[in-house]
């Protein structure tokens, strides 16, 4: 397994990155939606105000009981979209509060659906998080871990003759993913893939089809099961782990 650093120097740049490209994608977007009635915060927004240790705001995680469990953002409360009316009153009784509410990134609609029912509710200062508990996690912030959060997965590999049949038949139904770095996507990668850094593997899922199966890869295993991880949070349905050691050892082409 190949060990993965994290750059925790670069975070500061990343979350200026990472902000300034998903509020492109908003606005590129705006203008054929509707005002939803919510606002959404980023995650260098967010950061500066768990850290300022205001008390007029609140953290809500819409995603179910287990993944609340599993990991969560620390002073978040957990109010499931699917039972928001069972939840509600663990709202602040003042309407005029700031609520935050997240899930699992982008695609994830959990976090604007409980939005939207607070609304209703009347609150009138409502937030959504969108880029969710993948990004804060991916950036390296503070985190409230279950016993299960380290548990090892057993990914689904796929073998290089499988991985080399479905690139030869021209099937739409799979994305390839190399989670390398870009210098070494840039001396060569596995035809048809595209290159996504596990290290801002989450904040640019959104542009992955959820319809389609990830298959991620990278050299030895170790960032690519990283990423495996990931692809499972964001809640993608199909999902297989690559390795370009094994790719290039059958004798597969390299693209360049």
């Amino acid at each position: 397994m190949e060990a993965f650093m994290p750059h925790k120097k670069q975070t500061t740049l990343v979350l200026v990155l990472l902000t300034l490209f998903f509020a492109l994608a908003l606005q590129a977007q705006a203008g054929d939606q509707k005002d939803p009635g919510y606002q959404i915060i980023y995650t260098s927004q967010l950061k500066a105000l768990f850290d300022s240790g205001g008390n007029g705001f609140l953290i809500i995680d819409a995603r179910n009981p287990g993944e609340y469990a599993e990991v969560h953002i620390p002073g978040a409360i957990n109010v499931p979209e699917k039972k928001f009316d069972e939840h509600a009153h663990l709202l602040p009784e003042s309407r005029a509060t700031q609520l935050i509410f997240y899930c699992n990134g982008v695609k994830c609609g959990k976090s604007k659906k409980a939005a939207a029912k607070a609304l209703a509710l009347g609150y009138t200062n409502v937030h959504v998080y969108a880029e969710g508990m993948p990004v804060w996690e991916e950036v390296e912030f503070p985190l409230i871990k279950g016993p299960d959060y380290e548990k090892p997965i057993e990914a689904d590999i796929i073998a290089p003759e499988e991985l080399n049949a479905w690139i030869a038949s021209d099937r739409d139904d799979f994305t390839l993913v190399d989670v390398r770095d870009t210098e070494e996507f840039a001396l060569g990668h596995i035809p048809g893939a595209v290159n996504i850094p596990v290290a801002t593997f989450a904040a640019q899922s959104g542009t992955l089809d959820k319809k389609k199966t990830i298959v991620v890869y990278c050299n030895g295993g170790g960032r690519s099961n990283k990423a495996y991880r990931k692809v499972m949070n964001l809640g993608y349905k199909k999902y297989r782990q690559a390795l370009f050691s094994d790719w290039k050892n059958a004798g597969f082409e390299v693209a360049l």
